[in-house]
């Protein structure tokens, strides 16, 4: 389903001859396709799953965030402006974002549910944040607080 909206917005994109949303789109198509080669290469013959495909979208967000934070130490607003409008573009496909409280909750009722003890569970505890939340949640942020519950 996220496959086809991606291809839809991509053919949408050049008949509006959106430059950066055709390019944006396009480095996105080759990503899956990469990991769909990869996840073939398993055994997965159908490509990665939209849980997957959401994951994908938020590490290619976290590369263009580090890269912005690059550019303006570097002095160059310019490709920084380029990579906040390719954030902007890859963001449309991801569900809303949960807020910090939001992920405390979360966080927290993970914890619970699955009775983690202290900081041995972290793995179990993030593994099943992002099983449930992929592409909801930052997970950076959820670690942090994962971490400050098993260990308090």
């Amino acid at each position: 389903m996220l496959r086809e909206k991606i291809t839809g917005a991509l053919k949408d994109a050049m008949k509006a001859k959106a430059e950066i949303a055709v390019s944006s789109l396009r480095l996105i198509q080759a990503a899956l396709k990469d990991r769909d080669i990869a996840a073939r290469s398993e055994g997965n013959q159908d490509g990665i799953r939209d849980d997957e495909i959401l994951g994908l979208l938020q590490s290619m967000i976290k590369q263009r965030r580090d890269s912005i934070e690059m550019y303006e130490k570097g002095g160059r607003p310019d490709l920084a402006e380029r990579e906040a409008a390719e954030i902007a573009v890859i963001e449309s496909f991801l569900p809303a974002q949960m807020d910090a409280d939001a992920i405390d909750a979360a966080v927290r009722g993970v914890i619970g549910e699955l009775e983690a003890q202290g900081l041995k569970d972290m793995g179990r505890v993030m593994a099943a944040l992002k099983e449930r939340f992929a592409g909801q949640m930052d997970f950076a942020k959820a670690s942090v607080m994962a971490k400050s519950h098993l260990a308090g």
